[in-house]
């Protein structure tokens, strides 16, 4: 399986998350948070940033459902899914990931019937601490 690529403005989201934290940079002069993380605040310019604990619930904004022909590892999980989540306490962050049903679960545990647009998720961290979601309970 792939493993996601760092740079130096990003490696604290993946500490973070190897932690079982969601954190987004937020901007630590005007506390406008953003994501992808990025050296300079867009909206003030300013260079000074932390990171802040967020909830991990939010909203499916969109999804698909890769078909073939995929990478060899991949395509012994397919059909699975692939999910855009908006943040719910931040709704112009929005994170990219796989729905699953529970922590460390195979891409393809969620039959891709029962994904919606809208429906509430949690995060949660797979044992190489990959952000993952579920669907929230009612």
């Amino acid at each position: 399986m792939l493993t996601p690529v760092t740079d130096a403005d990003g490696a604290p989201f993946w500490q973070y998350a190897a932690q079982g934290e969601l954190r987004v940079q937020t901007c630590a002069e005007c506390a406008e948070p953003r994501f992808p993380p990025r050296p300079c605040c867009p909206h003030c310019q300013s260079f000074a940033s932390e990171w802040r604990r967020v909830s991990g619930h939010g909203r499916i904004w969109s999804y698909v459902v890769p078909h073939p022909p995929l990478l060899p590892d991949y395509a012994e999980q397919a059909p699975y899914n692939v999910i855009v989540v908006e943040l719910a306490e931040h709704p112009r962050i929005r994170l990219v990931g796989n729905l699953v049903a529970e922590a460390g679960a195979r891409l393809d545990s969620v039959p891709p019937e029962r994904i919606r647009i809208g429906a509430r998720v949690q995060v949660v961290f797979d044992d190489s601490g990959l952000p993952q979601w579920v669907l929230e309970r009612a």
